[in-house]
This record gives C-alpha cells, structure tokens and sequence, in this order.
C-alpha cells in the first residue's frame, strides 16, 4: 500500500523531468518529508486548460488533496479512507473506473515508508500476548536517485452547500494505484533487513517508467484493456530500501533528517 511518502523536490525541477507546460507558482507546496492522507500533494496530468481557445490537452503540475472523493459522493468524508485504488481492479471498482477511463495523473515523489513489524514483536502477536506491535520504517526509492513517479487518478467533486463563486466550491482530490510488491531482490538492500520489497510488505505504489508516461496521462485513451496494460509492474530491481527513524511514524514530524539512513534497524526486525 502507500500511505505515506516524502516529496521534497522543487515544482520548476519536476516540470522540467516530467515536461509540464503550466504550472501556477502560486500553487507551490513547501517539501514536505511525511505526506499523509488528506494533505495536498503535487500530481501530474494532461488536461485542456480551462477558457483557453485551443482545446488540446496541456501537461500541467497541479495542487491535489490526497484521497479520493468520487464525482457521486453526496460528502467528501470518504476521501481519506480512498488513497490507494488496487491495480487489479481500479477498472470495475465505481469509485474509481470513471477515473481510470478519463482522469489519470502520475503523483511524483523522493520516495514512500513502509513499516516491518519485529520478529520479536510478532512472535508476542501470534501468542495473543497483550503488546502492540512495534514497527520499524523503511524508506523505499529508485536505487538511482530518479523521481518516483506513482500511477494515480484524480477526481473533481462539487460541494452543493456552497456558491459557484466560492474558492472551495470544487474539490480536487487524488489516489495512488498500488499494485502486488516485487519479490526479486532490491537493486540495494540493507545487510540486515528485508532482501525485496515484498519482504517489508504484500503490497506497494505503481511506479511508471519514463516510457509509459506519455500512454497514461494521455486523456485520449480511454480503452480499460489498453489502459490496463500500462499497469504491468515495473522491471525488477530498481528499487532500494534503507531503515529510518521511527520519527517518521507520527505525523507531526517533518523535515529531511526523516530520510537519513540508519546504520541499523532501532527495533528488532524480521530477518
């Protein structure tokens, strides 16, 4: 799943990876090191631009909030329980297949956290003992250092109880696709940690090769089986994952030193 990632890079360096032709410097977000649910979040899409008299779509970086309210909903309040739609059946699922047909974005980030609960810990789970579960953070990213660049879609959602004039009249809200983790081994893995992704969890984001961008954000493709293509999981191997602070488990925190590396796990792990 991705339920929190880190995003830190400069909107004019992400226009230039990604080709963006508008981008609002009034719409700038700060980096941000634990993007959670409901925040707002960079996302990448090709969509005319509104009022222009050219009707072609133009590739733009613009402001989300993250979790989905589908076009339907009567209130936004599911939107933070709709921030991963699984690849497998994003197609069918009425929350999100009209999203699918016409709304796709790319959710750029450094990276996303996902926490591997201790082998010690586990073993007092399964005896039924009375503990919670300590879970120790992992950060994943591209081995080479390159934008993660998640699958998602985007929706618009009208909030009825206010003006058409109103700045909060409409919603724009995002999911990030997920997709079954890769089980061969990590491009670089921590010596005394998980070997593959599949190791720390069964499920992680839908990254998108450069070479599929185009095909995704293209808003003239709306065939599911053509579309469904294009959320093969990626090639193998390309991925790194390294051991964080626990800091990073409260939302509260924030800043780079959630990135910095551990030498070890703080608690007792899986392997």
């Amino acid at each position: 799943m991705c339920g929190r990632y880190a995003a830190s890079r400069r909107p004019e360096d992400l226009a230039g990876v990604f080709g963006v032709e508008k981008w609002e410097p009034e719409e700038s977000l700060e980096p941000d090191y634990n993007v959670a649910p409901t925040k707002e979040v960079y996302a990448v899409l090709d969509r005319p631009v509104k009022d222009a008299e050219d009707p072609r779509p133009v590739r733009q970086l613009r402001k989300l909030k993250w979790g989905l309210v589908p076009s339907w909903s009567k209130t936004p309040e599911g939107g933070a329980r709709m921030i991963n739609a699984r690849a497998e059946t994003v197609h069918e699922k009425p929350a999100y297949r009209r999203a699918f047909a016409a709304r796709r974005c790319v959710i750029p980030a450094d990276g996303y956290y996902e926490w591997v609960t201790g082998k010690d810990e586990r073993d007092l789970e399964v005896e039924g003992r009375k503990k919670r579960p300590r879970k120790q953070p992992y950060f994943v990213l591209p081995a080479d250092g390159s934008v993660f660049a998640m699958a998602g879609l985007y929706e618009f959602w009208r909030d009825r109880t206010l003006p058409d004039d109103h700045p909060q009249a409409w919603w724009v809200t995002c999911s990030v696709i997920t997709t079954e983790a890769e089980q061969g081994p990590l491009a670089v893995a921590p010596a005394d940690g998980p070997h593959s992704l599949a190791d720390i969890h069964p499920r992680m984001p839908l990254m998108l090769t450069p070479d599929r961008w185009d095909a995704w954000l293209d808003p003239a493709r709306t065939d599911p089986e053509g579309l469904r293509a294009l959320l093969a999981p990626p090639p193998e191997g390309l991925m790194r994952a390294y051991p964080v602070s626990t800091a990073v488990s409260n939302v509260r925190n924030n800043g780079p030193e959630l990135l910095t590396e551990l030498e070890a796990p703080e608690e007792a792990t899986l392997f």
